[in-house]
């Protein structure tokens, strides 16, 4: 049932809308069967932001990257397991460092593409580490025996953000500190060169960055924070509208 409904609402908005609405990519995970998964909080934020989302499944070539980075306006990265350390040349830090092969390759390539198109980005949780990472970045591998802090980045735990002025977060809720989620256990260590950190939580963990005017990406879970804060709906929003 809820897959008709989700059907009907995305037919009622291109019939709405016709070709004006944004084609939204959205990088998705694997089940242990390989087949694509991705939470629906993703599509349903883009549909009620104005856009149409499109899910890409998990590829292994350039040319599969490039073809449906050219579908689409826009592509969001979505959340999902740690990425491999190789590729920020670095060993795995210990056992809670979990990857899958495969999507890194899937998502490595997707991002390149993306990058090269000069299409708008949104990353989300891993797809903010991902971004760091081809941009020339590392990551902190695992939170807890790495960070000395007292705040729950893991469970969907609700924590405060500082906001620094001039940027997208502060300029779209006029805002210096936020409340937002936290369901990770990595994030962005070496900021990659060329990126603008635009938010940290209290222990200094990058919450947020821009690179350029036509990329952002976000530590925590607006299209989860949606669902209950409508307000979260304005990211989306002007997501889309940097689509040209």
């Amino acid at each position: 049932m809820k897959r008709i409904i989700f059907l009907f609402a995305l037919l009622t908005l291109l019939a709405s809308c016709g070709k004006q609405a944004p084609l939204v990519g959205i990088s998705s995970g694997r089940s242990a069967a390989g087949l694509s998964t991705l939470s629906p909080n993703y599509p349903n934020a883009i549909l009620r932001a104005g856009g149409v989302p499109v899910i890409f499944p998990t590829i292994d070539t350039e040319e599969a990257a490039e073809a449906l980075v050219a579908s689409v306006d826009a592509v969001v990265f979505s959340g999902g397991p740690d990425i491999d350390p190789s590729y920020y040349g670095e060993t795995f830090w210990n056992e809670t460092v979990q990857v899958d092969t495969l999507r890194d390759v899937s998502d490595l390539l997707l991002m390149k593409a993306a990058l090269a198109s000069g299409k708008p980005i949104l990353g989300i949780c891993r797809g903010e580490q991902l971004l760091n990472v081809v941009l020339g970045g590392s990551l902190i591998q695992d939170i807890p025996t790495q960070v000395d802090t007292v705040v729950k980045h893991s469970g969907g735990a609700l924590h405060r953000i500082g906001v620094e002025k001039g940027s997208v977060l502060y300029k779209l809720f006029g805002e210096d500190s936020l409340t937002v989620n936290s369901s990770h256990h990595q994030a962005v260590n070496r900021v990659a060169p060329g990126v603008r950190v635009t938010a940290h939580a209290p222990d200094g963990i990058v919450e947020a960055y821009e690179y350029g005017d036509r990329l952002i990406a976000v530590q925590f879970h607006p299209e989860g924070m949606v669902r209950t804060d409508e307000s979260w709906l304005a990211l989306f929003r002007h997501f889309l509208s940097m689509v040209r």
